[in-house]
């Protein structure tokens, strides 16, 4: 009986994967391709999605490691199998704590790699140093060299959201990349280069990169490329298959109830235009490794800078869910001009989820993300100093299920009366309706804001498996002036043949008395 792969877990090297009887999700047809049209290449992806294992399984092909490549698509294809000198550079791994830490972080790597090609350099200065290396190896081996490039904007992305003094160094440290970068656009070194591949989790500007490379190729959006990293559906089910197939056994469940399940908690993933979603391949691999269902890939990093841009321009949370962007707003990003919704958009925790005319709609990938991301976002801007009764809102998901409104409306009362006042948000509609969004969805209850229907937008829906609220919020009017809107508008007619019990509820709160003054709940006759 042929022994089943290992699930690669934590591997980013080529080499190691391969090696070890690792399971690799064969991209190589998309490399193939990148390398067939074009020399200058940028990727921008989400931490922990596989960016740094395609950079090694680039090198590796680039050496010429053909026994490394049995059985994949690229091994029967053209490819020259040519070695070439590669010079890899992964800025995970180069400090930056101040521009004179980057600066001599960068001269020592470079001073290493040209020890390891044999190419000592003479050079003090970062640019020189650079091009004396890259020109160096290639006059030394006769082969043009193949520069790539890990994480390049870590020594930006590090000191975001940190102050002012933080956003200061990643200033100076921009133009410490502007002169590395520069290089690989000078004369130089234009025939000393083969392939030139960065990736990184966003296009800053003034990086020279993207303002002096004209004929870098940003692959980010290109619908060619939308599953160059994650795995699509029908990756998951083929090479993947055996080990849902043990999923399903071992949690006595049904092989489609497990994929079902999947999906909801890690799919969701779409980079481009076209309608090609793929799945966190992090969370994936964790979840068929220790069957149980979490929060993975959020555990591994909290977006700490995106929490502290939402904090200081008091940025409405529930629209997070309904997004909608130009292809403009995702363009290059000024440091002093930071766009939260295309941050988000590159850092993962919302995706493009559809198109209306030029505008892109936008909104959380899956259940994990949303769930662990407003429970984050809730925990940091809910700046309650009672850790007990700020956990109170757990029991919220309970109560509405239950239908036990006395029991909801004193707990949501009792989170806001302890609330320190004054807050980092203004104290009005925008307030409120922020808080009480975060409170229920990080309950765990199943919401959806600003709902668009033919009259108009929902505040919230709210579902569950056998019912669905329909929620209007007011601030200093009253609970039936909420109600009543919902009436006139019938934002509830969409679900009178769903089968759902649906209720109808209005809230009211009083910015004076920092709590819900009213409320009422109706129930829709079908």
């Amino acid at each position: 009986m042929k022994k089943m792969k290992k699930l690669p877990i934590s591997i980013s090297n080529f080499e190691t994967l391969i090696t070890g009887n690792n399971i690799y999700v064969d991209k190589t047809r998309y490399i193939h391709q990148m390398v067939s049209e074009g020399m200058f290449y940028f990727l921008s992806r989400p931490r922990r999605f596989g960016k740094s294992l395609l950079v090694s399984t680039l090198k590796a092909l680039f050496e010429g490691r053909k026994e490394l490549f049995k059985g994949l698509w690229i091994e029967n294809a053209d490819w020259e199998w040519k070695q070439h000198p590669v010079l890899q550079i992964d800025f995970n791994g180069i400090s930056s704590a101040t521009p004179e830490n980057l600066q001599q972080s960068l001269l020592d790597t470079l001073s290493l790699l040209g020890k390891k090609a044999g190419v000592p350099l003479t050079s003090s200065l970062l640019r020189n140093c650079f091009t004396e290396l890259i020109v160096g190896i290639f006059e030394k081996h006769q082969q043009k060299v193949v520069i790539l490039v890990d994480e390049y904007d870590q020594p930006l992305i590090s000191h975001l959201g940190k102050g002012k003094a933080a956003l200061e160094i990643a200033k100076q440290n921009r133009e410490v990349l502007r002169e590395f970068y520069g290089v690989l656009k000078g004369g130089n070194v234009n025939e000393a280069l083969k392939f030139v591949f960065l990736t990184g989790i966003s296009k800053f500007a003034r990086v020279s990169i993207f303002s002096e490379l004209n004929n870098l190729n940003d692959l980010t959006m290109h619908p060619a490329y939308a599953a160059i990293l994650g795995y699509t559906q029908e990756e998951l089910e083929t090479i993947l298959g055996d080990f849902l197939k043990k999923l399903s056994k071992n949690r006595k469940e049904s092989y489609q109830a497990v994929l079902d399940k999947i999906k909801v908690w890690y799919n969701g993933y779409r980079f481009t235009r076209e309608d090609n979603v793929v799945y966190n391949p992090y969370s994936v691999l964790y979840v068929l490794q220790r069957e149980t269902f979490e929060n993975y890939w959020f555990e591994t990093g909290t977006p700490a800078f995106l929490v502290n841009l939402v904090k200081e321009r008091q940025y409405s949370v529930p629209l997070m869910e309904t997004l909608e962007l130009s292809q403009q707003d995702f363009a290059v990003y000024d440091l002093d001009h930071l766009k939260l919704e295309p941050l988000l958009f590159q850092t993962g925790y919302i995706t493009i989820k559809g198109l209306e005319g030029d505008l892109y709609r936008l909104s959380y990938p899956n259940q994990e993300v949303k769930t662990s991301f407003l429970d984050y976002l809730y925990d940091r801007l809910i700046d309650m100093p009672d850790s007990t009764l700020k956990a109170q809102y757990k029991k919220l998901h309970l109560y509405l299920s239950q239908e036990q409104f006395d029991l909801f409306i004193g707990t949501v009362n009792a989170i806001l009366s302890a609330i320190p006042y004054p807050h980092v948000y203004d104290q009005d509609e925008h307030y409120y309706h922020t808080v009480f969004y975060l409170m229920l969805s990080a309950s765990g209850v199943l919401v959806h804001t600003e709902v668009l229907t033919v009259r108009g937008r929902i505040d919230m829906e709210v579902h569950f498996q056998d019912k669905v609220y329909i929620v209007e919020l007011k601030c200093n009017q009253s609970a039936e002036q909420a109600i009543a809107q919902i009436k006139a508008k019938k934002y509830y007619e969409k679900h009178l043949h769903s089968g759902k019990k649906v209720l109808l509820l209005g809230i009211n709160f009083s910015t004076r008395e920092k709590r819900v003054e009213d409320w009422r709940v109706e129930v829709v006759d079908g």
